[in-house]
């Protein structure tokens, strides 16, 4: 396991951000986005999160500082008023620190800030054939509770998506849909 920090992300860290995203666009395994992220556009993405969707990064010391390795977010989920507990999130190792328990430090610190924020509910959907993060969210306690067959396209070609999800906080999630 490679020791990082998790923080929330900073307006400092969109470069690295874009980065990290831009290796999942261009692998085609982990979003059906193809148009690459800059900096100025993850900087902006990064100015609309607030306490009720955190973004997160894992960061590693380096001799100059840190280096930003991985990243987790959430958004909205729907915008129906009852959903409001619900998140979606999308997380993002860099490619050379794969396999290093980083995805899974990140995962269980947006669990954590979720669940402060008042949300129940974790969710995501994954490619079928990603073996990698559907493991790593099996582990970090997602299960799977459906497949929405032919999603979108990905490159002219119809893709399935497994839906993954997970339950924070049951007490809090009760108290927060009654508000």
């Amino acid at each position: 396991m490679t020791a990082s920090t998790i923080r929330p992300a900073r307006p400092a860290d969109a470069a690295a951000i874009a980065e990290i995203y831009n290796q999942g666009i261009r692998g085609r395994q982990a979003t059906f986005e193809t148009e690459e992220r800059t900096a100025e556009e993850r900087a902006a993405w990064l100015a609309a999160h607030d306490e009720r969707h955190p973004c997160l990064v894992a960061a590693i010391p380096e001799a100059a500082g840190e280096r930003v390795v991985g990243w987790v977010a959430t958004d909205t989920y729907r915008p129906r008023h009852c959903y409001r507990g619900i998140a979606e999130f999308s997380v993002y190792v860099h490619e050379d620190y794969r396999g290093r328990g980083i995805g899974a430090a990140l995962l269980e610190a947006i669990a954590a800030a979720a669940a402060r924020a008042g949300l129940w509910k974790l969710v995501s959907r994954v490619f079928p054939e990603n073996t990698a993060s559907r493991a790593l969210c099996a582990r970090a306690g997602f299960r799977e509770v459906g497949v929405y067959q032919r999603h979108a396209m990905l490159d002219g070609v119809w893709r399935d998506v497994v839906i993954v999800e997970r339950l924070l906080n049951a007490e809090r999630g009760a108290r927060s849909a009654e508000r």
